[in-house]
């Protein structure tokens, strides 16, 4: 994004990690091929201005011109086909926040000299920067804890400053609810416990963010809980009852047909009676009258 102020100054304003173009074109558009110019930085805190880019003739810092300052080199470039058209901007790759500053554009062996001011903003943005500031908290400390329902999840981060601020996440990223922040301080240093209660299996995260050094760091922990599944004893009972009942007189049923079948058993209804055979076929009988319908004998006299 560009701005020009009123004296024609340029402030280009860009997010951390992206390119940023620095525009640098003079008016009359004449080629600056064979021309000098020099983009430097304005000095910083230790009072020295930076080498960003140089171009004499064709020469400059990426093709063997030495004296670029070590934090631009391999990051900055200008536009080969935008010289003939009197155009000097260059080109400064993944910008950092500590890019951020004052820088010129200078034709000094024009006449008369030439110089364009232009102003880089970096907007930072939120990340992990434990190794590039010494005020970033590390990653914190989880704890899994059992409890009556579901499980406990206790995050903790310690000696921290500026102070931090805790949050639970679950996988998708969305905010869980949690106790209210357990916060001590002790020599200018905060102490910060924050539980969450959870009842589902997930991959949660504890998330740190230090707004004020664009810090943010995060710890994460897999839980498993298992689903339990509740039964009525009584129908469980009831259920096995029957089905044993039905299972029995099935076999029951199945036995007596196949011991028919082979001819290995008559049945006699009748208590009294004795089994007759058959000799011509060769089959067996079985005599189902009842004896008290049966004709009585008249008594000798």
């Amino acid at each position: 994004m560009l701005h020009l102020s009123g004296s024609g100054d340029i402030t280009v304003v860009v997010k951390e990690g992206s390119d940023a173009v620095l525009p640098c074109s003079l008016s009359t558009k004449e080629s600056i091929s064979a021309k000098l110019f020099d983009w430097r930085k304005a000095a910083q805190k230790d009072g020295r201005r930076k080498e960003v880019f140089y171009y004499d003739a064709g020469i400059h810092y990426n093709n063997g011109r030495p004296g670029q300052s070590e934090e631009f080199k391999g990051r900055v470039f200008h536009f080969p086909e935008e010289l003939k058209h009197g155009n000097a901007s260059i080109i400064i790759r993944n910008t950092t926040v500590t890019d951020k500053g004052n820088y010129t554009c200078d034709f000094p062996r024009l006449q008369p000299r030439q110089t364009f001011h232009i102003e880089l903003v970096v907007e930072p943005i939120l990340k992990d920067r434990s190794g590039e500031n010494p005020a970033a908290t590390p990653k914190p400390y989880i704890r899994t804890l059992n409890a009556t329902v579901g499980v406990l999840l206790q995050c903790e981060v310690r000696g921290a400053s500026p102070e931090p601020h805790l949050q639970w996440q679950d996988s998708a990223g969305n905010k869980l609810p949690a106790e209210e922040p357990q916060v001590s301080e002790r020599e200018g240093r905060h102490y910060i416990t924050l539980n969450t209660r959870v009842t589902k299996s997930d991959l949660y995260r504890c998330v740190v963010t230090q707004e004020e050094i664009s810090h943010q760091t995060h710890e994460e922990t897999f839980v498993f809980i298992r689903e339990t599944v509740c039964e009525d004893s009584s129908s469980k009972v009831a259920v096995g009852w029957f089905g044993g009942l039905v299972l029995g007189a099935v076999a029951v049923v199945v036995v007596q047909a196949l011991l028919v079948a082979t001819k290995s058993i008559t049945v006699n209804c009748n208590r009294g009676s004795r089994l007759k055979e058959n000799s011509s076929s060769n089959q067996r009988d079985a005599s189902c009258t009842d004896s008290s319908v049966l004709p009585l004998r008249s008594p000798d006299v």
